[in-house]
């Protein structure tokens, strides 16, 4: 049996090596001395997220935040970049949804054992909230990529019988309950994570938080430096995901001394999160070196939420391999050799012959429409223009948009047959996006003898993979400027599928009209009124499907193909995590 080794990914024969190591449980072995010693000893970046998509089976994620974490996991894996992430364990996950005959959303846990994916690690720290030592503990699960790079995740969890019942639930639900339940869960991710890493022996360079969710670890490091606010900026990184200040985490400060009491100054906290209630992206902002967005877009709303701060863009991306389906994937092995680690490669798109483009497809929309059928045991035909909708269910995310006005839908596809695939959750307290997913089963029921509608439930990452890469055209409908940057669309692409999107987050830097995609409504800079946007968007948004799309996809194929090859040519190759995480490397970790 041959193996890699974790530092240099170099094929080691266990039996033979002379060099090996034993930690968290697990031994390592090295082609050489120096490997061993920089395996261990090497600076590591540590990488917060309140939630990290690694497989459907881990359901520690509600959506794009989460995903995307996992794809970072998995790019710097692939990069060898010294990456260690921290997240909590989520015992009962985010949802378990199912929907009835009427559309109306029903939550369950989606309770996992986390015995089954990891190991339990030997370190456990305590952390003070309201007055009790709170025990918490981690477990460890390795991401290893082929080329032999290994990104250990830390999941943390305090359910631990020595802890009180209502303190062992802290790490049961992904974004649930009350503020306090969430200030409770941000105290063990922040300043349990920092103890966690530090029981662990690792030597950490950086730590970059996902979002402002584990901001709290600034408070850690501040009383590890001696309350020197420079020191704690030099270690520190922070991806904002938000365009919008009303959804930025905020605790009172009664919630917080209620809390965290005398744990750390109160005036320090005023001082670096914010005068009247704690801001946690104030307080992320405030010490780190460096803070960044995820788009161009992005950047500038950011800037004008926290004037005078400082404020970069690195565009998110997704992780190729992944989000490629089977059969483009044995296409890009045939035609483009060494794309899985190098995305870029994919520029190289034109030498694969249209034929075997489109076979491919077919293959990939067969798989989900049988999958479909096996779900909902509804009969889509493969031969009609499918235009797929998924992503979480939130009144700004619009996906009823398309229903706007039925008649003209419904003359549309007269021109031209058309069939429709939603998937999303709504968050059990978000009524608006539970009303979404009811609106969309009405509109199965009065279209169900012209338009065929299919809504898959418990949406995941194995769902997404089917759907980014089965259906011809991905429609993305938000209410600009709310997305931050949206990355289904990008996995769309690396399956030759077409965007067509309102001009928000990445799909303004993606869209070149009629080449890569199409456009929906004015550009975001253009100042008119709500009702006019509105007004533009749906002219746009029939038009382009009743004139563009539909004859394109019907009566043009050689023209489609070159849609799709644009798709993956001048899209795929860039928007990818392995682009993204080289980017941190140099802005963010160097």
């Amino acid at each position: 049996m041959v193996v890699r080794d974790p530092f240099c990914g170099m094929p080691v024969d266990p039996e033979k090596s002379k060099f090996k190591v034993e930690v968290w449980g697990k031994v390592y072995y090295f082609c050489n001395e120096r490997c061993m010693h920089g395996f261990l000893e090497a600076p590591r970046i540590a990488y917060f997220s309140m939630e990290i998509g690694i497989k459907s089976e881990i359901p520690t994620y509600s959506g794009g935040l989460g995903v995307l974490a996992g794809d970072t996991i998995r790019s710097s894996a692939d990069l060898k970049i010294p990456l260690v992430a921290v997240t909590l364990v989520s015992r009962k996950g985010y949802l378990k949804q199912r929907i009835t005959e009427k559309g109306e959303q029903i939550g369950s846990p989606d309770e996992w054992n986390p015995s089954k994916f990891m190991s339990l690690l030997p370190s456990d720290v305590r952390v003070r909230i309201k007055g009790r030592d709170i025990g918490i503990r981690a477990w460890l699960y390795e991401h290893q990529s082929l080329t032999g790079g290994v990104v250990p995740v830390v999941f943390l969890d305090t359910d631990i019988e020595k802890n009180a019942p209502e303190d062992r639930a802290i790490t049961d639900y992904l974004y649930g309950g009350d503020d306090k339940y969430r200030l409770k869960q941000e105290i063990v991710l922040g300043i349990g994570g920092i103890k966690i890493l530090e029981a662990l022996n690792l030597n950490i360079k950086k730590y970059h938080m996902n979002e402002g969710h584990s901001s709290l670890l600034t408070l850690e490091l501040l009383r590890n430096n001696g309350m020197n606010p420079d020191k704690v900026r030099n270690q520190c990184a922070f991806t904002t995901h938000t365009p919008v200040e009303a959804a930025f985490d905020k605790f009172s400060y009664d919630t917080v001394q209620e809390l965290l009491e005398s744990e750390y100054p109160l005036e320090i906290l005023k001082e670096f999160g914010g005068r009247d209630r704690l801001n946690m992206t104030l307080l992320a902002l405030n010490l780190s070196q460096h803070v960044n967005g995820v788009t161009t877009a992005h950047m500038n709303y950011s800037q004008k939420l926290f004037p005078g701060y400082h404020i970069s863009a690195i565009t998110n991306g997704v992780y190729s391999y992944l989000w490629t389906c089977q059969y483009f994937r044995k296409l890009y092995d045939k035609y483009i050799p060494g794309w899985a680690n190098e995305p870029e490669l994919l520029v190289r798109v034109d030498p694969i012959p249209d034929d075997e483009l489109w076979d491919a497809h077919l293959l990939a929309k067969n798989d989900l429409f049988n999958f479909c059928k096996e779900r909902t045991d509804i009969e889509l035909d493969i031969d009609i223009l499918t235009i797929g909708f998924a992503r979480r269910a939130t009144e700004y995310k619009r996906a009823t948009l398309l229903f706007s006005d039925l008649m003209r839908l419904k003359k549309i596809n007269k021109r031209g047959k058309i069939q429709l695939i939603f998937a999303g959750k709504a968050h059990p307290k978000d009524l608006g996006g539970k009303m979404l997913i009811k609106k969309i089963y009405d509109y199965m029921t009065q279209l169900k003898d012209e338009i065929t509608i299919v809504y898959l439930e418990n949406y995941n990452i194995d769902i997404a993979t089917k759907l980014t890469s089965g259906v011809d055209v991905w429609l993305n409908t938000p209410l600009p400027p709310f997305e931050a940057s949206g990355t289904s669309g990008m996995k769309a692409a690396h399956n030759g599928v077409m965007n067509f999107s309102v001009l928000d987050g990445w799909w303004i830097e993606g869209c070149i009209e009629g080449v890569t995609g199409w456009s929906i409504g004015p550009p975001p800079d253009e100042i008119i009124g709500d009702k006019e946007r509105r007004t533009r968007e749906l002219d746009d948004l029939y038009s382009k499907l009743e004139y563009i799309i539909i004859p394109t996809f019907y009566k043009m194929r050689d023209e489609w193909m070159d849609l799709m090859t644009n798709s993956i040519g001048k899209i795929a190759y860039y928007f990818n995590s392995h682009r993204m995480m080289r980017r941190y490397v140099t802005e963010a970790y160097l």
